[in-house]
C-alpha cells in the first residue's frame, strides 16, 4: 500500500515537474537533471554538474578563481548550445576574457549594474542597486528558457548582499524548482542555495604551487574546490584541483 501511494506521489510530481526536487527518480549523471561544468575533476566530484532547477553557490575571497570557474560554466553551456544570462552587479564582465574562454557571445544576455564595492556615504543607493540586480535575476528566472542564469555580486559589500531578507532566496528558489535552468549565485561568501544545490568554496592552492608560470608567461592556476551539498543527513565537503589555463583565469 505504502509503494502504491508512493508511486502515485511521484507521478503527481513528474506531471508538475518537481520530481527532481523531491524524489530521486531520475539518475544523477543525467544531463537533464545536471549542468556539467566542463571540467571533469570537478563534474567526478559532483556526480556529473551542478543541478538544475536549484540555486548553488560559487564562493570565495577575490582573485580565488570564483569568476574563472563562471567562465568555464558559462563557456560549457553555451557549448551545449544553450542560452545564459548573467547579472552582473558591479559591470566587471569583461568580453574579451568570455571569449577567450570559450564563451557564444551571441548566447549570452550581460545585464549590468551600478553596484560599486566602495559605496562611502551612498549606502542607501547601493542597497538599491543590489536589489534592482536581484529583480533583474527574478526576471530572466521567470522568463525561462535559459540554460544557466548567474547574479555575480562578489565584490559588493557584504553588508548589503545580507540586508536581503531571507524571504528574497526562498522566492527565488520557488521560481527556479523543477525547471531545467541552474541558478548560480556567485559571491565571497555563502549567501543561500536550495535544498539540493551546492556550495563550490574556491581558493588558490595552499602549497604555494597554485599559479603556474612557462617560463615569463603565466600559463593558468589551479585552485581547491571544496563542495558542500546541504542535501545529505550531514554536511558533505570533497576536495578537488582543478586545473584552470589562461584562457579562463
Amino acid at each position: 500500500m505504502a509503494s502504491l501511494a508512493r508511486a502515485d506521489l511521484e507521478s503527481l510530481l513528474r506531471a508538475r515537474k518537481l520530481d527532481r526536487t523531491l524524489t530521486t527518480a531520475l539518475p544523477p549523471d543525467d544531463c537533464s537533471t545536471v549542468a556539467p561544468s566542463g571540467i571533469p575533476a570537478l563534474d567526478a566530484r559532483l556526480g556529473g554538474g551542478l543541478p538544475r532547477g536549484h540555486l548553488s553557490e560559487l564562493v570565495g575571497p577575490r582573485s580565488s578563481g570564483r569568476t574563472s570557474l563562471l567562465l568555464r560554466l558559462l563557456a560549457a553551456a553555451t557549448a551545449r548550445g544553450e542560452l545564459v544570462a548573467l547579472v552582473d552587479a558591479l559591470d566587471m564582465f569583461d568580453a574579451g576574457s568570455a571569449a577567450a574562454a570559450g564563451i557564444d557571445l551571441n548566447r549570452l544576455l550581460w545585464i549590468r549594474g551600478h553596484v560599486v564595492s566602495n559605496p562611502g556615504l551612498c549606502r542607501d543607493l547601493n542597497q538599491r542597486a543590489i536589489e534592482q540586480a536581484v529583480k533583474a535575476f527574478t526576471l530572466v528566472l521567470q522568463a525561462g528558457n535559459f540554460g544557466l542564469v548567474a547574479l555575480d555580486v562578489a565584490d559588493a559589500p557584504a553588508d548589503a548582499v545580507r540586508r536581503l531578507p531571507f524571504t528574497t532566496w526562498l522566492r527565488l528558489q520557488r521560481i527556479i524548482e523543477g525547471t531545467q535552468t541552474l541558478g548560480v549565485l556567485v559571491g565571497g561568501e555563502p549567501m543561500a542555495r536550495s535544498s539540493a544545490g551546492l556550495t563550490v568554496k574556491v581558493g588558490i592552492r595552499d602549497s604555494g604551487c597554485g599559479v603556474r608560470f612557462r617560463g615569463r608567461l603565466f600559463e593558468g592556476i589551479d585552485i581547491d574546490a571544496r563542495v558542500i551539498r546541504a542535501r545529505a543527513r550531514w554536511q558533505e565537503q570533497r576536495d578537488v584541483r582543478v586545473p584552470l589555463s589562461t584562457a579562463c583565469a
